[in-house]
């Protein structure tokens, strides 16, 4: 059962490092957006629309993590190769 648990672990890891980074860029974004309204309040609907443009692909990054970390915990191609092999080593 190793490699179901490092299938697990691998899964959470990249979940969690995906989740900080976007979370990091995220944070950064909106902190420059509203240091760019605070600014200059006339080019404030310009400066939203492009964060939201920009924290929408910044958040497609978590949705990609996320989908790879589905396809390694339930879709794993090596998963028949991994049970061939187990059941080798319990003969």
């Amino acid at each position: 059962m190793d490699f179901f648990t490092m299938c697990m672990l691998a899964a959470g890891f990249g979940m969690a490092i995906g989740a900080f980074g976007t979370g990091i860029g995220q944070g950064l974004a909106i902190a420059r957006a509203v240091e760019g309204v605070s600014r200059n309040p006339g080019a404030s609907g310009k400066i939203m629309t492009t964060m939201m443009i920009g924290l929408a692909m910044i958040e497609s990054l978590a949705i990609y993590v996320l989908v790879v970390c589905l396809i390694i915990l339930y879709a794993n191609p090596f998963k028949d190769v991994a049970i061939k092999a187990l059941e080798t080593v319990a003969k």
